[in-house]
């Protein structure tokens, strides 16, 4: 059978023409889907907050913050070796710890003058180990103030009732004075004051025997005092030794004074202490 040449020429040309149709639909299509893919993410401007490191303020001046970023570190406090008490007879008075260990304390006396607001809060986020010599009175008529400062780890001791002189009175007035202000401490805060501070230092050999009979291990005098952000050292030295006790008092400058004897006490290389913990 014969094939009309007319006939393969217009199959030839419908065939071409199919072709050249495909070709053209292949390229629309494959361009669609790249318009419709979903779009990138939108860049985040460098300006934005979140785009931008958040800056660290800085504690105001005279803030409770500030005065806690103001304490130095100190090297970690070794086990405490309490010091040798003797059994019997007269106890002892110290105006430092008799100990080689690298610590000082730090004691607070009186507390019927100013109790800043911010001391609680001081010693309990700085971690400031005091012990309080508390006259009775103050320390009932205040008593929440000062379980705030229990609460944060410090400890009640023994000022007397009425913070007068001791030294010449007789035994039976200065037993009323220690004896009954260590009666009213252990029932506002729950422990029986071990320590005893004489007011302004003053004793005698009375104070001694009647302290004892109310429950003391030692009388406490001190090494150094610090007043409105002073250190005022008792020796020529000028440096806190191992086993020295900072006094201070509740008075408007507490925070500053705290702060003072923390730092007096880490240029020494020494660490605060508890003089409980080594008193026994």
């Amino acid at each position: 059978m014969s094939v009309n040449p007319a006939r393969q020429i217009l199959a030839a040309a419908t065939l071409l023409a199919l072709l050249a149709l495909s070709g053209c639909t292949a390229g629309p299509v494959f361009h669609a889907r790249q318009i419709t893919a979903a779009p990138p993410s939108p860049a985040v401007p460098t300006n934005t907050p979140s785009a931008s490191p958040t800056a660290t303020a800085r504690p105001a001046h005279g803030s409770l913050d500030w005065y806690v970023s103001q304490v130095p570190t100190f090297p970690e406090a070794p086990p405490p070796q309490p010091v040798p008490m003797t059994a019997t007879g007269a106890i002892p008075f110290w105006h430092r710890l008799p100990t080689d260990q690298k610590v000082a304390f730090i004691t607070i006396d009186d507390g019927g003058l100013a109790r800043p607001p911010a001391v609680p809060d001081f010693i309990r986020e700085a971690h400031i180990p005091v012990t309080m010599f508390l006259n009775s009175p103050a320390a009932e008529e205040h008593d929440d103030y000062f379980r705030q400062i229990q609460a944060a780890g410090g400890v009640v001791e023994n000022h007397t009732i009425r913070h007068t002189s001791l030294a010449g009175r007789s035994y039976d007035y200065q037993k009323r004075e220690i004896c009954g202000a260590a009666d009213r401490l252990e029932t506002l805060f729950g422990k029986r004051a071990t320590l005893f501070r004489p007011p302004f230092g003053e004793y005698d050999s009375t104070t001694l025997t009647a302290a004892r009979d109310c429950g003391a291990k030692a009388v406490l005098h001190w090494s150094e005092t610090v007043h409105e952000g002073k250190v005022r050292y008792q020796t020529p030295r000028k440096v806190v030794q191992p086993g020295d006790v900072l006094l201070m008092h509740f008075r408007p400058a507490l925070m500053d004074d705290l702060l003072a004897a923390l730092k007096a006490i880490h240029r020494a290389g020494l660490t605060p202490a508890l003089l409980e913990d080594y008193i026994r």
